[in-house]
Parts: C-alpha cells; structure tokens; sequence
C-alpha cells in the first residue's frame, strides 16, 4: 500500500505545474547563445560625437538599455553574499568562453558587469553588495579565466533594477547584467 501512495504522489507531483514560490535552479546560458546576445547589434547607434565616458554610460538607462546584454541568473549568490563558490565556476566559464570569442572578433569590445540585488536590506548594503558582486564576477573572470581587465567595466545597482517587483527575498533579483558597450563609450 505504502508503494502505491509513493507512486501516486510522484505521479501527482509531475503533472501538477511548479507551485509559485518553489525555486528552480535556473540554469546558465550556453557559451553560443551569450555570445549571441552580446554581438548582436546595439538598438540605437551613437554618432562618434554622441558617445559618452563610462561613467556616464552607468548613469543613463537608456544606452543602458540599448545595449547588448544578457542577465545571468544562474550564478548563485547566497543571500547576503558576493562570493562565488569554486562549484560556480563552471557557469562562469560559460561566461569567459563567450567573451574571449568576441574579444577575438572584436579587439577593442568592453564589457560591463552589473551586480543586482533584492530588495531585502538597506538600501545602501545592497549598493554595496551589488558593487561587490559585479567585482567577484571579474576579479574571477580576470584571475582565473584570464581575461583583460581592460575589457571589464563594473557598476553596482543594488536594488534599483529589480526583475521581480517584490520587497520579500527573491533569488531572480540577485543576479549580473553582461553588457557590451564599447559601441557607446568613448
């Protein structure tokens, strides 16, 4: 009788849909199609004269968003933390993969990695934590993958960008932005 319940309840809990609030591990974009989303075309060209400092570019949402990016939601940040653990690394080589391709293609591409995070806190240790997260992205990029640091920009945003509207700890707010702007940044 147990063996018929057990099946019973494995069968209910395939053919029932994910139950809201129940996380999934979401998985890292391969290598191509990060690449992909980076190389693809900006949405709005800037004239030569138009194009802005780094600084700057940070500021502005809307070259932000013209930008060619992608959002990694698979680097699994604990709460309250910026370190990525050895058994992320993995998921960060998919990262480093795709970017030392576009380098090969394009010499002079820069990169900007935004650290994300909930709204759970401070506002100003999220500022912190999200500067924090963005720098352990490339110091790992950097030091272990061996890329450029010329060609890696960070900025944090804390809990400005949320992908989920919500106040409550939400782990697909706790994310990294890759954006390519050398297309924009003088």
């Amino acid at each position: 009788m147990q063996r018929r319940a057990f099946l019973t309840a494995f069968a209910t809990a395939l053919a029932v849909p994910a139950l809201p609030g129940l996380v999934l591990a979401q998985e890292t974009p391969s290598s191509e199609i990060i690449l992909r989303r980076l190389d693809a075309a900006p949405t709005r060209r800037l004239r030569d004269d138009e194009r802005v400092t780094v600084r700057e570019f940070k500021r502005r949402p809307d070259l932000r968003g013209a930008a060619p990016s992608i959002n990694i939601q698979s680097i699994n940040f604990a709460f309250g933390s910026a370190d990525i653990p050895r058994s992320e690394y993995g998921k960060v080589r998919q990262i480093a993969r795709a970017m030392e391709q576009l380098l090969r293609r394009r010499r002079r591409a820069v990169f900007l990695i935004e650290g994300h995070t909930d709204a759970v806190g401070s506002a100003a240790s999220n500022q912190i934590l999200s500067e924090r997260r963005a720098e352990s992205l490339k110091r790992l990029l950097v030091q272990e993958f061996g890329l450029p640091s010329r060609a890696l920009e960070t900025v944090g945003y804390g809990e400005d960008y949320l992908l989920v509207q919500t106040l409550s700890e939400e782990w697909r707010n706790r994310r990294v932005t890759l954006r390519r702007i050398d297309e924009f940044v003088r």
